[in-house]
């Protein structure tokens, strides 16, 4: 693929520019333009808002879980009326699972992971003065702000938010009059989701055109960080599949609203047959899942990329096998399309099509598989820098092979059968994608706070005490869920005291919830940390973990641009670690890493990967 030299603004009209053009504060912290500023904003949403009000609604009815029927006051304080007495209503405990899920699938993790690092990171690593169009990027921003303000003013309706699960199926989601949260609250789910994906494919191509047409002189496509191929390819797999998503929330809102019948066909309500005939619920069920299984990856990519740059750097070596990882990231793209099936092999699919569905399932397990072993190559022999951010990619590695191995008996129709919508299942994807997505994004910020706090170093002593907490307790919730699905507790339900069988594995919820209000309290430790070093935080060397890509060659105070001057040329790949000549010398005397900017030297060559 040629190389495409950035001309985005001529270099002296970009100083002229910098005199010339002073912004307030509304243009520069509100309705900013800068892709650093607009990562900072997804951060602070998608992430820490979002986040925590995700992770405060799954302590609620984990507590109810534990300890169904008992009283609380922190119930009565939160759900009002959702909670007369302390005790939690049946139908706000399944309003709390939609919109947990909804919010840490969609705002936090997809939003919330790629808005923050695909516009800090582009424009930066590839040597772009900015993303293609900087309006675009606003505009993505604010549709996002304005999807989560309708999503969360749902909570404060009196019938109740969203109440069908986070993959809204009809009936329930397709009849306003099936249940308290079939209503408005539906309504405004279906509303702020259309807005949420308009703002991602808004976002998606603009990532796609920046990287396709604004890669600085010499940064050929083999010569790019594999974040940036991961976010590339992420935007192209949502630009895909988003709009499969957007088609079944608008005829959703037809069947609601207009009395279609895409979805609905021979409903019965207390004895009376409404009018609806010919639809089909397993319709939506393809349409949601044509989007929902490529949505696993949208999420877990870009924590891939991360996860390859942070550990190369911290291990001081090249990655492993970097043509082969970029490979499998384009196979998991592809494959990712061909595989939404397995999450419907109990809704009377024909067999046959359920074994092809297995066979695409499990094929797709090895471009992941290509991925770990590549990783765990990486850190053999390797000069370790274990720092929170390497310590982050290390978990993350371990929490996706443990998540993926469970994920070879969900993708098989006949093993699957039986934990099908157990506790099994919420196991498997909060481990293969939920924790992995997760510990993705905190070796990003650990890793990139000081370019996007201009230097600032987080705080290494608490970064440890952050990961180790997160660590033990993602396992200590998530681990004991497999055992308590291969029993056969279903998932959504309020409580199981209707089922004698399940008696004996109330001592494992109490056990899981524990760890969950233990780990939820260790990420406090997180943002403490954040909020402190963005104000106090040590300013470190302008590369501090001795990095080769271009972000670390930007000045510390962000300018308009990344570079004053020329923006710098690439002469080589993104991992020359521990590179030697053939005297056994470090190429730059005394320093095991080469920037990229350097031009390779006689008799060197360019690293074949």
């Amino acid at each position: 693929m040629s190389v495409t030299a950035n001309a985005q603004v001529d270099d002296h009209a970009h100083d002229d520019h910098e005199h010339h053009h002073k912004q307030t504060f509304v243009t520069k912290y509100i309705f900013s333009q800068d892709h650093k500023m607009i990562s900072k904003q997804y951060l602070i949403l998608g992430v820490f808002v979002m986040g925590a009000i995700g992770i405060a609604m799954s302590l609620l009815f984990r507590m109810q879980l534990a300890w169904p029927g008992e009283s609380f006051s922190v119930f009565e304080a939160l759900l009002g009326k959702w909670a007369p007495e302390g005790v939690m209503d049946a139908d706000v405990y399944l309003a709390l699972v939609t919109i947990h899920g909804t919010i840490m699938v969609f705002f936090v993790l997809t939003q919330g992971l790629s808005g923050t690092f695909s516009n800090l990171l582009i424009p930066l690593q590839i040597g772009a003065r900015d993303m293609a169009s900087g309006f675009m990027n606003m505009l993505s921003f604010w549709m996002f702000f304005v999807s989560c303000v309708i999503m969360l003013s749902s909570l404060f309706l009196e019938a109740g938010p969203a109440a069908a699960g986070w993959t809204i199926y009809p009936p329930l989601s397709a009849l306003p009059m099936a249940q308290p949260g079939s209503g408005m609250g539906m309504t405004l789910w279906l509303v702020a989701m259309a807005i949420f994906i308009a703002s991602s494919l808004i976002g998606s191509l603009n990532y796609v055109v920046t990287v396709i047409n604004l890669r600085t002189k010499g940064m050929s496509m083999t010569r790019l960080p594999l974040t940036i191929w991961a976010f590339f390819v992420t935007a192209i797999i949502g630009i895909i599949s988003f709009p499969v998503l957007l088609s079944a929330a608008l005829l959703l809102i037809m069947d609601r609203s207009f009395g279609t019948s895409f979805f609905l066909s021979d409903i019965f309500i207390q004895g009376e047959v409404l009018h609806y005939q010919g639809g089909s619920p397993v319709l939506y069920e393809h349409l949601f899942w044509f989007l929902g299984h490529p949505e696993v990856y949208i999420v877990i990519l870009p924590a891939m990329g991360i996860v390859s740059e942070v550990m190369a750097v911290n291990a001081r070596k090249p990655i492993f096998g970097y043509r082969a990882m970029i490979a499998s990231i384009l196979a998991i793209a592809f494959l990712s399309t061909i595989v939404w099936g397995h999450h419907m092999f109990i809704s009377g699919m024909n067999p046959f099509l359920g074994s092809v569905f297995t066979f695409t399932t499990l094929l797709i397990a090895i471009p992941s598989a290509v991925k770990a072993f590549n990783w765990i190559t990486t850190l053999w022999k390797g000069n370790l820098q274990l720092n929170p951010a390497m310590l982050f990619s290390i978990g993350m590695v371990s929490t996706f092979i443990t998540g993926g191995l469970t994920g070879i008996v969900l993708g098989d129709s006949t093993l699957d059968i039986n934990v099908h919508d157990t506790y099994f299942v919420i196991a498997h994807f909060h481990l293969v994608m939920g924790i992995s997505a997760l510990y993705g994004m905190f070796a990003g910020i650990y890793h990139w706070f000081p370019i996007m706090f201009e230097g600032k170093m987080m705080n290494k002593n608490l970064g440890y005490i952050h990961f180790w907490i997160t660590a033990v307790g993602s396992y200590g919730i998530f681990f004991p869920m497999h055992f308590v699905g291969m029993a056969g507790v279903p998932r959504r339900y309020y409580e199981n005291t209707a089922f004698p069988m399940f008696d004996e594995l109330t001592d494992i919820q109490v056990l899981m919830t524990v760890f969950a209000i233990i780990t939820a309290s260790a990420q406090l430790i997180f943002v403490f940390n954040f909020v402190r070093s963005i104000f106090y935080g040590k300013v470190g060397p302008r590369n501090p973990w001795q990095a080769t890509t271009l972000e670390w060659t930007t000045p510390q105070e962000h300018i308009h641009g990344n570079w004053p001057g020329a923006i710098p040329e690439v002469h080589r790949w993104a991992y020359d670690y521990s590179k030697v000549d053939e005297n056994d010398e470090y190429i730059i005397p005394g320093q095991d890493f080469v920037p990229q900017t350097l031009p390779l030297q006689k008799d060197e060559e360019e690293l074949q990967h």
